[in-house]
């Protein structure tokens, strides 16, 4: 019960890693209110995850600022307050080489991945910082430390989320609020299925054959799994992560070693 009474706004929240890090939070303790498109989806995450009153979901767009400081302000018209923020929205849409990359296309990667997390960071500090206290953790990508081929406009985008981080944590540390960014390398999840038949085609192979050359890539040669990235937000949500702020933490299986 790590994060016992903590309230926890998580965006992108009903599949993949928001889902995931929603399970592992309710099960240290926490209420959660999730974000996303949505609202059928939402209500039927939230009577899988049967956390009694301690799990809300408001619907809306990361694209969309309004939608996003909405979600702010509703987790806290909700619970009372906000403890932890965990920007994971995001994701590497049209995928292309930069001579055929349009503006739009690389507009779209900014909003989806940096905008959002810049709207809600803004909106959520003002009551961290009156508290005194205050976990942001923003999901960022091995892609933040390295880049592939046809993946500039989204390794653009977590390189710019992992700026972020970094100086807003040199902003808020004093004020008892750490900021960091998780970086994880390939996980299955449902938009890797859905999305990662494209990718594969955008990089001249199969999906399967994709899968096994990311999996290769890292030290442990599989993809890392849910649990063990939803385990690091964990840490930094706690108590026990309040001395790390300003990092980009891997949980890759070693593919960016650094």
């Amino acid at each position: 019960m790590r994060l016992e009474g903590k309230v926890a706004a998580i965006t992108g929240g009903t599949a993949g890693l928001g889902r995931g890090i929603a399970e592992a939070f309710l099960a240290e303790g926490a209420s959660v209110a999730l974000f996303a498109r949505n609202p059928d989806k939402g209500a039927r995450v939230l009577d899988e995850l049967g956390a009694q009153g301690r799990a809300a979901f408001f619907p809306g767009d990361v694209m969309n600022q309004p939608d996003v400081e909405g979600f702010i302000d509703q987790t806290i018209d909700r619970f009372g307050t906000l403890d932890i923020l965990v920007n994971n929205a995001g994701g590497a849409g049209d995928l292309q080489p930069l001579v055929d990359l349009s503006d739009e296309t690389f507009d779209e990667a900014m909003k989806w991945n940096v905008y959002s997390t810049f709207w809600a960071m803004r909106r959520a500090l003002p009551t961290m910082l009156e508290k005194g206290d205050g976990r942001i953790i923003n999901l960022s990508s091995t892609e933040g430390k390295h880049g592939k081929p046809v993946l500039s406009a989204y390794t653009a985008a977590k390189h710019a989320i992992n700026g972020l981080t970094k100086s807003v944590a040199r902003e808020v540390g004093e004020a008892g609020v750490t900021v960091n960014s998780i970086c994880p390398g390939l996980v299955i999840t449902d938009i890797i299925r859905d999305n990662g038949p494209a990718t594969a085609k955008a990089m001249g192979m199969e999906f399967d054959e994709m899968i096994a050359m990311f999996a290769q890539e890292s030290a442990i040669k599989r993809p890392n799994t849910v649990e063990e990235v939803a385990a690091m937000a964990v840490l930094l949500a706690s108590q026990e992560g309040a001395g790390i702020t300003g990092a980009m933490l891997s949980v890759d299986g070693g593919t960016a070693q650094y």
